[in-house]
């Protein structure tokens, strides 16, 4: 792999992890609730997922899915499911949401490791990921050379860039924050972030491998 080919791939995954998505979406409406800081459990969350995802589609995962349509149909089931629960979720969280008798709103106590898990739950739960990753890396890999340096390199270079997005997605839902302490505005921003929740589990579930 040549630099011209990685300053191809820098670019080209740089739009790529700037494409508002589950992932982002996440980020976005976790610092709104929890702050930036805290938000950063689920951040991690998510590119734990996409590294996993990554290393798997590298593994040859994507084509057993291709090849198994059943599998790879169970697996877009549940990762819809799981993003419409959270769209419900946000919906729901724009009536019941109170607060605590020191203002701090419940969904703050939140643990680092749900935060986490739940980003975690959000970044694998869609599959065309992997078959996305298989098709994606090898058109930046010289095959005539060790490819598992240039996939190390590649896989470095795609988690710089997609933490680096996630991270400014969560700064803009912290200064997003200080206009939302309003509880119609805030009520009104979660049911935006519920229908797009809603929207992506929809995408998935029209996937086809």
């Amino acid at each position: 792999m040549t630099m011209q080919t990685w300053w191809l791939f820098v670019v080209t995954v740089f739009f790529i992890s700037a494409t508002p998505g589950p992932n982002m979406m996440h980020a976005l409406s976790r610092s709104v609730q929890v702050g930036f800081k805290r938000s950063t459990a689920a951040m991690a969350g998510c590119v734990s997922a996409l590294l996993i995802a990554l290393v798997l589609s590298m593994a040859g995962v994507g084509a057993v899915l291709v090849a198994m349509p059943r599998l790879f149909d169970a697996i877009r089931y549940m990762g819809a499911a799981y993003l419409v629960y959270l769209g419900i979720k946000a919906w729901r969280s724009s009536d019941e949401q109170t607060r605590l008798p020191s203002g701090e709103s419940r969904v703050c106590r939140t643990g680092i490791w749900t935060l986490y898990r739940n980003g975690f739950l959000v970044g694998i739960s869609n599959p065309k990921l992997l078959l996305f990753a298989a098709a994606f890396f090898p058109q930046f890999i010289d095959h005539h050379r060790p490819v598992l340096p240039q996939f190390g390199i590649l896989l470095v270079t795609y988690l710089c860039s997609d933490s680096l997005w996630l991270s400014a997605y969560g700064l803009g839902g912290q200064s997003l924050s200080r206009f939302l302490s309003r509880r119609p505005i805030r009520r009104a921003f979660n049911r935006v972030t519920a229908v797009v929740f809603v929207a992506f589990g929809i995408v998935i579930l029209r996937a086809k491998a």
